[in-house]
């Protein structure tokens, strides 16, 4: 028996892969957004105040002057003409999501992130921002205790146990930390017709969506106009209550298509593909390692050809795939033979250069 390692990886596509398609189903709600539901962006400025030394210099952030001058004048406090000097005050950014169908007096989380040149706004106070949606009206108001996080503190043990995430102190949070006061108007009862945006635009999910629904009504009430948008018309045992209709479609089940990609983040070495992903007749020397992928009537003979080659030449591996393998076919065999990620990511794309890989390849 020679020496040489040799590994062979066959696997027959009849009982490779069983797809459960109940499983692989998902409900409409979860692959649509809504027309008219959706959520908004709110932003604006301030001051963060009562921070230990850490805040803006103000003689850099001319920015952080002005905005602390304009706070103290509608407080009743005259500064203009002051030299100011204090190290206390930060001016921030504040960022939100307004939820859809928001109402007064409700709580949202607000983000604030510094403008000028202070070190930290650890243990500081946001002082009343008005937030700003698109058409620039205030539609929320923050302030409270900012927190920087437990992965941001340097004297958290948690920080120090993920140096991964690193330190930045000049970014934070406010868990309800802003108070709605304006409303959104928007009559959803008033709609004789909806627009379906798919999150991920395709040809067939949108035409399964439409078919599911006029199946589920027993009406033609949905009609895919284009990959990223189903059109709903709103039946007359419907009219003035919309919201029962999308209750009721919004459960329904389909199976949505996805094109073929592989996406490879070579920071980590994470890999994650679909199951669209096929590989045609191919042959790759990787070192040590060679991958031949063939069609079945072939097999026999290939398979005592590559035995030859390994016997003759000391230290091949060998991991033999049918045409028509899947790429997780294609990864459990390189895996089993101890290739590292960054071996099997070198392989993929030279897989995709030859024309093999029916894939598109996104590289983060």
């Amino acid at each position: 028996m020679p020496s040489v390692l040799r590994i062979t990886f066959y696997i027959l596509m009849a009982f490779s892969i069983t797809i459960n398609v109940a499983n692989a189903t998902a409900r409409i709600k979860d692959i649509v957004d809504f027309e008219g539901i959706r959520p908004n962006i709110l932003v604006g400025s301030g001051l963060i105040a009562g921070l230990n030394g850490t805040g803006d210099n103000l003689k850099n952030s001319i920015f952080t002057e002005k905005e602390l001058i304009a706070f103290l004048d509608r407080l009743g406090v005259n500064s203009r003409g002051v030299t100011l000097k204090t190290k206390n005050i930060a001016l921030v950014m504040v960022t939100a999501t307004l939820p859809p169908f928001s109402r007064a007096g409700s709580k949202i989380d607000i983000q604030i992130s510094t403008i000028g040149d202070a070190k930290s706004i650890k243990g500081g106070t946001l002082l009343a921002t008005p937030l700003l949606g698109a058409d620039g009206e205030v539609y929320a108001v923050a302030q409270g205790q900012v927190s920087i996080g437990a992965l941001s503190d340097p004297e958290d043990r948690t920080a120090k146990a993920h140096p991964s995430y690193g330190y930045n102190p000049t970014a934070g949070y406010i868990n309800g930390g802003a108070i709605i006061e304006r409303e959104i108007p928007f009559q959803l009862n008033k709609l004789n017709e909806f627009k379906l945006a798919l999150k991920n635009a395709d040809v067939s999910t949108a035409r399964s969506i439409a078919v599911t629904i006029n199946g589920s009504i027993g009406q033609q009430i949905a009609t895919a106009i284009d990959p990223g948008t189903v059109s709903l018309r709103v039946p007359s045992q419907y009219q003035n209550n919309p919201l029962e209709l999308l209750a009721d479609i919004e459960r329904l089940r389909v199976y949505p298509d996805t094109p073929a990609k592989i996406i490879i983040d070579e920071a980590t070495g994470t890999i994650v593909f679909g199951e669209n992903v096929r590989i045609s007749n191919v042959a790759v020397a990787q070192g040590n390692l060679v991958v031949k992928i063939s069609d079945e009537l072939q097999f026999a003979s290939q398979l005592g050809l590559i035995e030859q080659q390994a016997q003759s030449e000391p230290g091949k591996e060998i991991a033999i795939l049918p045409e028509g393998a899947t790429l997780s076919d294609l990864v459990q065999g390189l895996n089993s033979l101890g290739v590292t990620p960054r071996d099997l990511v070198s392989i993929l794309k030279t897989i995709k250069k030859s024309g093999a890989l029916q894939a598109e390849i996104e590289v983060r």
